[in-house]
Formats: structure tokens, sequence, C-alpha cells
């Protein structure tokens, strides 16, 4: 597949990446290839699947464009997501309001 990871980070229960990808490409495309190499790929290193389940990806995704964005600060925000923001922030606390 023609597609590039310009930036790529995670968390315990989601990931978020900066996927370069031509039109012609669908995103569930790139979605499922991205799902299905890595699970095997994880597997294949003797990794146990997360939480006791039994498969390694949800089948579910959120994907959302971007843009004009600039990509630097595209990529400082995949960066910074194991980092809580300030704004999100509230008495040291993750505020569920923002």
């Amino acid at each position: 597949m023609n597609f590039q990871i310009q930036e790529f980070n995670g968390e315990s229960d989601h990931i978020h990446a900066l996927i370069e990808f031509p039109p012609k490409l669908s995103i569930s495309q790139i979605v499922n290839a991205l799902k299905g190499v890595s699970s095997r790929r994880y597997g294949q290193a003797g990794h146990p699947k997360p939480y006791g389940k039994d498969a390694l990806w949800s089948p579910s995704y959120f994907v959302s464009s971007v843009g004009g964005a600039p990509l630097e600060v595209l990529k400082q925000y995949i960066q910074n997501q194991e980092k809580p923001s300030s704004a999100t922030l509230k008495d040291g606390v993750l505020d569920p309001s923002f």
C-alpha cells in the first residue's frame, strides 16, 4: 500500500497517527492494513492480547482530516498525547468538560 505514517504515538487504549496517503486509497483500506499487519506481528512476537481479550484491536476506529493545519503542529500534538495538557487538567485531574 502506498501511504506513509508521518507521526505515531500510543496510549494504553488507543493510538494517534498522522498518515499521508493518495486519494485513491480509502481510509478503511489503510486502517485494515495497519490493524492486520500490527496484530500479526504482535502475535508473532509472542505478546499476549491486552486485557485478556480475543483480539488486539477493536473493530471500530475514528478518523479526522486536518486540512490546512501545519504538519509540525500536528506532529507535536501527537507526540504529546501521553502527557495531558494544562487545558485538559483541573487541579491536576482530567477535566471531563474539556
